[in-house]
């Protein structure tokens, strides 16, 4: 009995990025939905940089691409850092490749060679624009006869190799997230392929690419939807099976436009810079188009290997909900061990520029995990510990205006050096030992403890919020915190 198994071809999936600065949270999507298709099914996940727009190439843009990608856990099996079998993996050192596979095309009279200039493009759009048609090459260099097209070849004439698309076809293809898909041949313009710098188009060199590298499954964002037609007349031309398409849902601002930097940050990289956990950005990514089928809201990287599938990811366009994000960021934050909340705040203050000075000259490990332990339910990113509360890592130099004018009395002064006072007594002092203090300083004054509670905190915060007062103020210690009651009393005349 045949294996039927060893017959089913392998799951080999790309992330075929251009390098043209930074990557994109939706480029990001993409290569996350194609890395879990690919672990999900046991299949291959490949890195290709698509580099042959060789005017939007940006020095280093190839590198931050797979240092970003590695940042956010999603190793590639195959790529320009790792190597394999199918390679080069980047487009620019494939150009012999596309230039043998062109000539198949002009040879089976499937593409043509165009000798018009720009000027004459240009012409010719314009004139269709006044005549509201739609914008077409007009097919003037398909009327050329070998010897015009020979002549024009020795005379060094520029030239572009076109596709001939085939006149009134049903051009249809099946998508697994869109269902049948088809388009009429009168929408196509006869693309070009082969510019007239040498370089392929990205239409060209996909296909190609993705034939010679088996890719079995072509998952991309829905913007290339409209190229699909194109791409499976290239397929037809060459003879080739043809992948699986899969064509995920726009990503769209609260307003339901198209998400882009004039609304916020788009690319990855800022979203690093901010603080934001890989973890929480990943899982965020994770449900812009695809959910579950059931309430859950929490994966981790590992789960969304298991969970993920095609069948479950929407048509519709996903929000990106800033405020989901920064919630996922505080889940993630609060799940982490005290330890790696502490390398993470301690690499935080290493690269501060106005690094902060710990109150007796050193942040002590000891220290940070206490000023964590505070803050823990307060923060939803690292640097929150610090600018959330700035009185663990330097005195306030002043006072919040608005708490002085509603917290600090005339008597608050004296209230204040009599607590100061109590506190001065106290032997290795806990928190209960310092709350002790203040109920027995507010009983003998004949107050009530927030008459000693609110003016505390200003003195040793300046603000009039954040953890409790008792939980600050044994952070800081006994004689941090007497030196700012004293501090504040003299400022607070």
């Amino acid at each position: 009995m045949p294996d039927l198994k060893s017959e089913i071809p392998p799951v080999r999936v790309r992330f075929a990025p251009s390098p043209t600065g930074y990557l994109h949270v939706g480029g990001l999507r993409t290569a996350l939905y194609n890395f879990l298709f690919a672990k999900k099914t046991g299949g291959k996940f490949i890195l290709r940089i698509e580099d042959t727009d060789r005017t939007r190439y940006v020095e280093g843009a190839v590198e931050n691409l797979i240092k970003t990608l590695e940042w956010s856990g999603l190793s590639c099996d195959e790529g320009p850092a790792v190597g394999g079998e199918f390679g080069p993996y980047v487009q620019s050192e494939r150009t012999d490749i596309y230039h043998k596979h062109v000539e198949m095309l002009l040879g089976k009279k499937t593409a043509y060679r165009c000798f018009c200039t720009p000027e004459r493009l240009d012409e010719m759009r314009k004139e269709q624009q006044r005549q509201k048609l739609t914008a077409k090459y007009d097919r003037r260099c398909l009327a050329l006869s070998e010897k015009e097209i020979q002549e024009n070849l020795e005379a060094g004439k520029p030239y572009v190799v076109r596709m001939k698309v085939p006149d009134d076809v049903t051009i249809s293809f099946s998508d697994i997230i869109r269902g049948d898909v088809e388009f009429r041949s009168e929408q196509i313009d006869d693309q070009v392929l082969i510019k007239s710098d040498g370089y392929p188009t990205y239409h060209l060199a996909n296909v190609v690419d993705d034939h010679l590298m088996k890719i079995s499954h072509v998952i991309r964002g829905e913007e290339w939807l409209s190229s699909t037609p194109k791409h499976v007349l290239l397929y037809q031309a060459f003879g080739w099976e043809m992948p699986k398409f899969a064509h995920l849902p726009l990503l769209l601002n609260p307003d339901r436009s198209k998400l882009s930097k004039r609304q916020g940050d788009v690319a990855v990289e800022d979203y690093q810079q901010k603080g934001y956990l890989k973890e929480a950005l990943i899982n965020f990514i994770a449900l812009l188009g695809w959910n579950p089928g059931d309430d859950r809201e929490i994966f981790t990287l590992e789960e969304l290997e298991k969970e993920f599938s095609l069948d479950k990811v929407n048509k519709a366009g996903a929000i990106f909900n800033l405020e989901k994000l920064n919630w996922l960021n505080f889940q993630y934050l609060r799940r982490k061990a005290d330890n790696e909340v502490l390398a993470m705040l301690k690499d935080y203050l290493a690269q501060s520029p106005n690094e902060p000075s710990a109150i007796s000259g050193q942040l002590s490990d000891h220290y940070l995990l206490d000023v964590i332990a505070a803050m823990r339910e307060r923060v939803s990113f690292v640097k929150d510990f610090v600018e959330k509360s700035p009185y663990f890592f330097s005195a306030p130099k002043e006072y919040d205006a608005a708490v002085v004018q509603k917290r600090w009395t005339k008597q608050s002064g004296e209230y204040l050096k009599s607590i100061a006072s109590e506190f001065s007594k106290l032997v290795e002092p806990q928190k209960v030992d310092y709350e002790t203090a203040l109920h027995r300083t507010a009983e003998s004054l004949k107050i009530a403890n927030g008459d000693l509670i609110h003016p505390l905190r200003l003195a040793v915060s300046g603000m009039g919020e954040g953890p409790g007062v008792f939980d600050i103020v044994s952070v800081l210690g006994k004689e941090e915190t007497i030196g700012r009651i004293n501090s504040a009393i003299e400022r607070l005349k």
